[in-house]
């Protein structure tokens, strides 16, 4: 087994990396501040080499995996495990000797935007991969870099009973599988790259029972694609996916008679479902490796933009964006599902309510931007402020 306190240095190399990745998306890697970062993550390799003369690390089935050893799950594990992923990248062999400037090389190829581009192995840091895939004739190839055209990235009901299944989890008051949650925020940035209109990423509600997981994941499609056209990408935009997948979260706190009750809430029934940002603001918020983005919009999302909703708040209160962006989709994506209690409304019909709502409760610049994006709308008039 590898020790306590080497298995610690490792995990830690890997969560310096992640931050040193994103913050060369804002600096040059010549920059103090990512320079020192750099002393920080040899400081932590040296301590992870041990006795070793290198250190091998590969990933297996989703799972980063150090000397043969699965370092376990965590936001940063799983974030960093994500990029390899993206980069084609299976295994990474890394020497003793490294110096700083191979590992800001590393960091920089990691945080380029253009997956297309080749990583380069250097003196002391090696690429490669692990899967092979055989053809027909039982000759072996390597694994393509490019997505399959033949197989596009599409919301289908694997999706939904995976989500479904980590949900169940949650309502039996059981750990949250962040992991299982980026596998999934991961596929639906793929799926809205893809489709040239979001709509067509939504999930299909195929069952009444099914509307809670379908809505939260709808919510997810309609969040990436404001924040991509609002320019938001890397870490940043996988966090706004898992916020908005995990918005509604506190809703398996509420009772189930409660939650599908067909009929108009009593005043007791109402205050319970009133309470539900609250509930998971802090399931979220004690649950490793969960971003804080999503404590927040978790916490927020029900406010609105005029702060007429709830939880009530005092004093100056500054909504975040992503909580913003969430009520938009949120609005939006219950006004086009029939339920047995309300039809589906028109397109049409949705974007004049919308923009009627938008300056109260709706943010008045976020709803011209969804409505832009879903309609094509080459112009809109927002009449508020």
């Amino acid at each position: 087994m590898m020790k306590t306190d080497r298995m610690a240095a490792m995990q830690n190399f890997v969560r310096q990396l992640n931050t040193t990745i994103s913050a060369v998306s804002l600096y040059s890697s010549g920059h103090r501040q990512v320079r020192n970062l750099g002393d920080s993550i040899l400081s932590n390799l040296e301590k992870a080499f041990g006795d070793k003369a290198e250190l091998s690390l590969v990933v297996i089935d989703g799972e980063l995996v150090a000397d043969g050893i699965p370092l376990g799950e965590s936001l940063h594990l799983a974030r960093f495990t994500q990029t390899l992923a993206s980069r084609g990248i299976g295994h990474i062999r890394i020497i003793r000797g490294v110096d700083q400037s191979e590992i800001l090389s590393m960091v920089e190829s990691l945080s380029r935007q253009n997956t297309g581009c080749e990583i380069l192995s250097t003196a002391n840091i090696r690429y490669g991969k692990v899967e092979v895939r055989f053809s027909r004739g039982g000759k072996s190839e390597p694994a393509c870099d490019q997505p399959n055209s033949a197989t596009p990235p599409t919301v289908d009901s694997e999706d939904v009973s995976k989500y479904t299944e980590i949900c169940e989890e949650i309502r039996k008051h059981k750990r949250l599988k962040v992991t299982g949650i980026l596998e999934i925020v991961r596929g639906f940035v793929a799926a809205v790259r893809y489709e040239a209109n979001p709509l067509m990423a939504l999930a299909p509600l195929r069952a009444t029972d099914e509307y809670t997981f379908i809505h939260s994941m709808n919510i997810c499609i309609l969040n990436l694609a404001q924040a991509m056209a609002l320019g938001i990408e890397g870490p940043l935009l996988h966090d706004v996916g898992v916020a908005a997948l995990l918005h509604d979260v506190g809703k398996f706190f509420v009772p189930l008679e409660v939650l599908n009750k067909p009929g108009r809430l009593d005043e007791a029934e109402w205050k319970i479902i009133r309470r539900h940002p609250l509930k998971g603001a802090q399931y979220l918020l004690g649950t490793p490796g969960v971003p804080h983005l999503a404590v927040i919009t978790a916490f927020e999302h029900h406010m609105r933009y005029d702060f007429t909703g709830y939880p009530e708040i005092t004093g100056q209160w500054q909504q975040n964006l992503c909580s913003q962006m969430t009520t938009v989709s949120d609005i939006f994506d219950a006004m086009r599902t029939k339920r047995p209690y309300e039809e589906a409304m028109e397109m049409d019909k949705i974007s004049q309510r919308m923009l009627e709502l938008a300056g109260t409760a709706l943010h008045p610049a976020l709803t011209g931007n969804l409505l832009k994006i879903l309609s094509g709308f080459t112009e809109i008039q927002l009449d508020k402020d």
